[in-house]
């Protein structure tokens, strides 16, 4: 059996999505995009018909189902209204992360795939990469002992949250969402699924500490390419940008920008768009540093740091237990044995991450959704609505915890199983 997929949203999740599905066997089928140049463009290299590509995902959802599954990667406050109507309609659903903003909004996501048996996959993709399963596999096994605690670091990169916190889709939490549930949902979901259990008590402490007028330069202009002090600023849209088209001029983010992948096209949009704007100007308000404390039953703790000044990397993380340690870098997990003193280092195989793909997550997660659609067996994806609905809500009661400087308990409903056939 052939998968056919739709996709609401050919921006760069939703192509990438789609290229990861074909790849694994998979056939488009339709898609909805408003911009009309980048719809014609994803129609083209999936070769969707004429009649199949839409304008928008009302105009999709309302030719009925056109395929066995959707994948939904709209902008974040634009999940629950399709996936609604995608459920309603024996969508199967891979759904872009963050499920929806606020709780309310998630909750009528998971609501509507539970009523239509559907199966509903959040893209949790960090679960789906050969270093997860390879350090699940040594905390499975005992090697360390009982976990003491976690300590596990985000490093967001200075030119991405430049790029997508500042200047892009994702600056301000009124028209996204909250930084930690935009960027680092993929990390809590992470640290849970390590722990095998949910939190008691949360708190946290961030805040939007540079990007803001008070820190712009005195010579600084409103653009980059007008800027008297672009040279010596290292979040430079000019040198960012005409960087990657160098080394990477029809990949991501130069494709955010721009489909003339030249220099003259770069220069026009940041002349012209919005990721040439300095980054001082006040446009953005979400986060750019975030420290999460997590507490788990037996006193076990988690420290998780998101932090925008650093390079783009792999995850970094520590765990503690009470007979070895881990240390761990999305790549390389060294496991030191107390009772022997040695060290042993298992390497996963992965390279860089700014290579894209998560570490392999992405296609790994696509290739599980598609083989339990395909099979109607959900043990192949590791998560389902009940279990994105629970780690999101750790992310909402850490930014309460943040805005009211409190500590705030969790109550402990627990997520139904997701094993089992589907319809």
């Amino acid at each position: 059996m052939t998968v056919t997929l739709a996709i609401a949203g050919a921006g760069g999740r939703g192509r990438d999505y789609a290229r990861h599905a074909t790849a694994s066997g998979a056939r488009i089928t339709a898609v909805a995009e408003p911009r009309a140049e980048a719809r014609a463009a994803f129609a083209a290299e999936f070769g969707v018909p004429a009649e199949n590509a839409f304008a928008g995902w009302e105009d999709l959802a309302r030719a009925g189902r056109l395929a066995d599954a959707v994948v939904i990667a709209t902008q974040d406050a634009m999940h629950a209204d399709p996936a609604v109507a995608f459920a309603g309609l024996g969508y199967h659903i891979l759904l872009e992360k963050p499920m929806a903003p606020t709780e309310a909004a998630s909750r009528r996501i998971a609501e509507a795939a539970e009523r239509a048996g559907i199966l509903l996959t959040v893209c949790h993709v960090l679960r789906y990469t050969a270093y997860t399963r390879a350090l699940k596999d040594v905390l499975d096994s005992g090697r360390i002992g009982d976990i003491a605690s976690i300590q596990h670091l985000e490093s967001v990169g200075w030119w991405h949250q430049a790029h997508s916190y500042v200047r892009g889709n994702w600056a301000t939490e009124a028209e996204s969402s909250p930084m930690l549930l935009a960027k680092s949902c993929h990390d809590i979901d992470w640290l849970m699924h390590i722990m095998g259990r949910r939190p008691t008590r949360v708190s946290s402490f961030g805040s939007l500490l540079h990007f803001r007028p008070e820190n712009k330069p005195a010579l600084a202009a409103e653009r980059c390419l007008d800027c008297a002090v672009e040279s010596t600023c290292p979040y430079s849209a000019r040198r960012i940008y005409l960087n990657f088209l160098a080394t990477q001029p029809h990949a991501w983010p130069v494709t955010v920008l721009t489909d003339d992948h030249t220099e003259t096209g770069v220069i026009t949009a940041l002349r012209d768009g919005p990721y040439g704007r300095c980054v001082y100007n006040g446009d953005n308000d979400v986060v750019d540093h975030q420290v999460v404390d997590l507490e788990f039953a037996g006193g076990a703790t988690v420290s998780f740091t998101m932090s925008a000044f650093t390079r783009l990397e792999h995850r970094k993380t520590r765990i503690f237990g009470t007979r070895g340690m881990i240390d761990g870098d999305g790549v390389r997990i060294r496991v030191t044995d107390f009772l022997t003193d040695t060290d042993e280092v298992i390497d996963t195989g992965r390279g860089s991450a700014s290579a894209g793909d998560h570490g392999g997550g992405d296609s790994a997660l696509v290739a599980a959704f598609l083989e339990a659609v395909r099979t109607g067996d959900r043990s192949h994806v590791f998560t389902d609505a009940a279990s994105s609905l629970a780690s999101h809500r750790v992310v909402w009661a850490a930014e309460q915890a943040r805005k009211s400087g409190t500590v705030v308990e969790l109550d402990q409903l627990q997520p139904r199983p997701f094993n089992g056939s589907i319809k």
